[in-house]
């Protein structure tokens, strides 16, 4: 079982990832003195997994009520955050029990937002049961619930005591949502570790097909990457925004579809929008565009989805949380494994670009320009000549 220490300004945490890590849960709980603590998981989950997992808690001597939220988006709302509050106080949740959310990013979202706010502040145990959380939601401490018009508008930043990812839990996974969690982990790629992309394209097939030991890896990779990040920049004033590429114009998607869109397929829009974003305005080359492209669609990404007007995305734009003094400074990539935060971009680029992605093939076929200029990626190797080892693909 892989772990890997997530290094905060408030203390360090462990990230479990492996096959049985559930079964390790009941323990770490115990050696933390937990007696009593509240489940919350989705509809979905809970017919899956929360019903063993309660039993395991039970059995170690830890007295645990279940909360079953609506699956999706619909969770984060304050409804639901009301409704999971008043569960703490039925409980009796002191501030030496727990919280743990068990499910994907919505539920780690708002069970953590809520524990972060009850008694201002029990502990919390994040349980991801997706390959989105797990390799991204679940890790730096991010909760918050969703307004009518923005996503993850209110919220805390609140570290868990762990997170523990059982890769058993991807076998459940429909292969929809599998696919898509993909979009975030080509992010990293394309952001913050080069290298990570020669393992996506090589081990391709092993990874579609769920092999535990190709998915250990990559979590493993992702996790490394984002514990870097948040280690540099845990209140995300700087360095950390680097992880929210490809999210201004995917939130946006999100918010006009109503939240109807999954977010790592309008994440995978918005990584396109950003990449031809910075090509356009002199800061990336158009092969850079073309692997990234190819890259998503060897996860078939961003695939089909529900349509948007584009008007509706290009309003929900400015309304980003990141904007400052109502400036909205985009992440934009460089070079593979390296991107630019804070990048001012003129409105009428971001209104041609966004048009023509939203227009444009929703598998992500490489764009004309790029194929004229032969940028291709099939086998990559590794140019140990280039600063911090970045890949070259040839």
């Amino acid at each position: 079982m892989g772990r890997i220490e997530v290094r905060t300004a408030g203390g360090a945490y462990p990230v479990l990832v492996g096959q049985g890590a559930l079964l390790d849960a009941p323990r770490l709980l115990r050696e933390h003195g937990a007696t009593r603590a509240v489940l919350v998981t989705d509809d979905h989950v809970a017919a899956l997994w929360s019903g063993s997992f309660a039993q395991g808690l039970s059995g170690a001597g830890i007295d645990t009520a279940t909360v079953t939220l609506p699956a999706g988006e619909a969770a984060k709302t304050f409804d639901q955050l009301r409704l999971l509050l008043g569960a703490l106080e039925r409980h009796q949740l002191d501030r030496s029990g727990f919280v743990i959310a068990l499910g994907g990013g919505t539920v780690g979202d708002v069970a953590g937002f809520a524990a972060a706010v009850w008694l201002r502040g029990v502990r919390l145990l994040q349980v991801p049961t997706t390959l989105l959380a797990m390799v991204d939601s679940a890790i730096g401490g991010k909760t918050g619930i969703n307004t009518s018009r923005a996503k993850n508008a209110v919220g805390a930043f609140w570290q868990p005591v762990a997170v523990v990812a059982d890769l058993a839990t991807l076998v459940t996974l429909p292969e929809d949502e599998y696919l898509a969690a993909f979009a975030e982990i080509v992010k990293y790629a394309i952001t913050v570790d080069a290298k990570l992309a020669l393992t996506l394209i090589a081990d391709v097939e092993r990874l579609r097909a769920r092999d535990p030991e190709a998915l250990e890896t990559v979590i493993d990779a992702c996790v490394a990457a984002k514990a870097r990040v948040v280690a540099a920049d845990e209140r995300d004033r700087g360095p950390r925004a680097v992880l929210n590429y490809g999210h201004t114009v995917g939130h946006a998607i999100e918010a006009a579809s109503g939240y109807r869109v999954a977010h790592g397929r309008a994440v995978a829009q918005g990584m396109r929008a950003a990449a031809r974003i910075a090509a356009r305005t002199g800061r990336c080359s158009p092969g850079l565009v073309a692997q990234q492209e190819q890259l998503l669609a060897a996860y078939g990404l961003p695939g089909k989805m529900r349509r948007v007007k584009v008007e509706d995305v290009l309003a929900a734009i400015p309304r980003d949380k990141k904007a400052v003094g109502g400036t909205l400074g985009w992440v934009l990539p460089r070079q593979l494994g390296r991107a630019e935060v804070g990048r001012a971009v003129p409105a009428e680029v971001v209104e041609e670009v966004v048009r023509e992605v939203l227009g444009s093939s929703p598998l992500g076929e490489v764009p004309s320009e790029a194929r004229r200029k032969g940028a291709r990626l099939p086998h990559p190797r590794l140019r140990r000549d280039l600063p911090g080892g970045e890949v070259d693909f040839r």
